[in-house]
């Protein structure tokens, strides 16, 4: 049989890759390495684009109960006050769910794969090692052991979403691209049985709860994050000092110093320490023939704003819709070659940001520190109001119409008069939202909606008329394709789909 699809690796990506795919009907295979999944806490938080892409997926009510959502991100300076607020608090939610959440990974992944259980055309071979991989015009062959016997499986395409220290990428001779970005930090995870204990801080806004936010101390003595979870709990991380190693900081006894500063009289169990180097770092190729990288095969982010997985997610929701395009709606093999063009550069632009984020958190020079407090504060009016939404760029070039106001933007979620969420409504796939309706007929795949019949308490008119515009074409990613005249856009996106190649360069 030749699949669809192969994915290698069922970690979070290749999961929710293997369930979009899935619904769209396509043959997918997953092969994990791993027995079982990971059973502690590695990423802890996503934004409200995963939780729609949850909504699509069709897990969303799997995941919500084991998921909390918080209150934004919030920078602490050396003299203890705040120099950086980005809250979400009392604010609108325009994508229809909280822009912080919090989750425990294992918990996660079980609920990733059960979606795909539930799927018809996707198979999990489970202790499957990844040996290497050949491919031609039509299909990849990939050859793997499962209990040193070896085996092969072939796709039409393949996805490599096999981690880090992909094999895939290795075998494919892919080279990293460096941000020069390196610092040693080390992460503890534990379960919690009260509040954690600030020391005194300046500047909070009012309504903001420490318990709620992802707090950055940005102190030279040893910069340090605490971050909220879902339940009991919580998660620390301390960068490490230059004179200070990795294996003797990862001992019980410093952990235990380290975390019960934070903790006083509050009882709590250390359930993981371990030291990582925050990186930047991105693959110059993110597609080789009918191979793509994905997750952190393909990038690896610091984790300053939350974003390394929501990264991964974004990658398969991208190649998702135009593997379905493709493979059921006829549309050329060229569609996949716009999937670098679109995820590098917006990559590029969140990691530059926790890049900076980071060489400002990470100053251990107290003068400095205090120099960068000021300056930072300085420019607070500038960034009033800012959350971390706000660091999403659009996307520039690819399957989008470039000149038309919110071209490349994630598009809107209100919330309806009856309690759903517009995709709720809408379903997924392409979508014209316009004032009024083009006349004639319309290209299959595209689902049409007059903003004034929609009951989302005028959100979608407001949108249109904001930019001035009679209609807005969202892609089945959730990304506005473009603005325009309804027939203008529908005419363009049929040339995109034909051509797709000459909007990626």
């Amino acid at each position: 049989m030749v699949y669809d699809v192969v994915i290698v690796g069922c970690g979070p990506v290749g999961a929710l890759a293997a369930n979009l795919l899935g619904r769209e009907g396509l043959s997918v295979l997953v092969l994990e390495k791993e027995l079982e999944h990971y059973p502690l806490p590695r990423a802890v938080h996503l934004d409200h684009e995963m939780m729609r892409l949850f909504q699509g997926a069709g897990v969303i009510d799997r995941v919500l109960p084991d998921m909390i959502a918080a209150d934004g991100h919030l920078h602490i300076g050396a003299d203890h006050g705040v120099i950086r607020y980005m809250g979400t608090v009392g604010k609108p939610k325009p994508f229809g769910w909280a822009n912080d959440w919090f989750f425990y990974q294992p918990e996660l992944e079980t609920h990733l794969r059960a979606g795909m259980a539930g799927l018809d055309t996707v198979a999990l071979e489970l202790g499957a090692e990844f040996a290497a991989l050949e491919q031609d015009g039509e299909t990849v062959t990939v050859h793997y052991l499962v209990d040193g016997a070896p085996r092969t499986a072939a796709g039409r395409w393949l996805i490599a979403a096999d981690g880090s220290r992909s094999p895939v990428r290795k075998a494919l001779g892919v080279a990293l691209d460096d941000l020069q970005f390196e610092e040693p930090w080390l992460v503890v995870d534990a379960e919690v049985e009260g509040p954690v204990s600030f020391p005194p801080l300046t500047g909070v806004p009012a309504g903001a709860d420490l318990q709620r936010l992802s707090v950055m101390m940005c102190d030279p003595a040893r910069p340090a994050t605490v971050v909220p979870g879902r339940g009991n709990h919580r998660r620390w991380e301390f960068m490490l000092l230059p004179h200070e190693d990795d294996a003797e900081m990862m001992q019980p006894a410093k952990v235990g110093e380290l975390v019960g500063a934070w903790m006083k009289d509050v009882p709590h169990r250390i359930v993981r320490a371990a030291t990582y180097r925050f990186h930047g770092l991105v693959a110059e190729q993110w597609q080789v023939g009918r191979v793509f990288l994905a997750g952190d095969a393909a990038h690896q982010t610091p984790p300053f704003f939350g974003q390394g997985m929501c990264h991964g997610f974004r990658d398969a929701a991208n190649l998702a819709w135009k593997l379905a395009a493709v493979v059921r709606e006829g549309a050329p093999a060229s569609l996949l070659e716009t999937y670098q063009p679109e995820r590098d550069p917006h990559v590029r632009g969140v990691i530059g940001a926790a890049v900076a984020a980071g060489r400002y958190i990470c100053e251990l020079d107290p003068a400095k520190a205090a120099a960068r407090d000021a300056e930072i504060r300085a420019r607070a009016a500038e960034r009033a109001g800012e959350t971390a939404a706000d660091l999403i760029p659009a996307i520039a070039r690819g399957v989008v119409l470039p000149g038309g106001p919110g071209a490349g933007e994630r598009f809107i979620q209100p919330l309806l008069a009856d309690g759903r969420r517009l995709d709720d409504l809408t379903g997924q796939g392409w979508r014209l939202f316009a004032s009024t309706l083009p006349d004639g007929p319309v290209a299959a795949g595209v689902g049409l909606f007059t903003a004034d019949d929609l009951p989302d308490g005028g959100a979608v008119r407001t949108w249109l008329a904001e930019r001035n515009v009679a209609a807005v074409l969202v892609r089945p990613d959730h990304y506005v394709f473009g603005t325009g005249a309804p027939g203008e856009l529908l005419a363009a996106r049929a040339a995109a789909l034909t051509q797709p190649a000459e909007m990626a360069a």
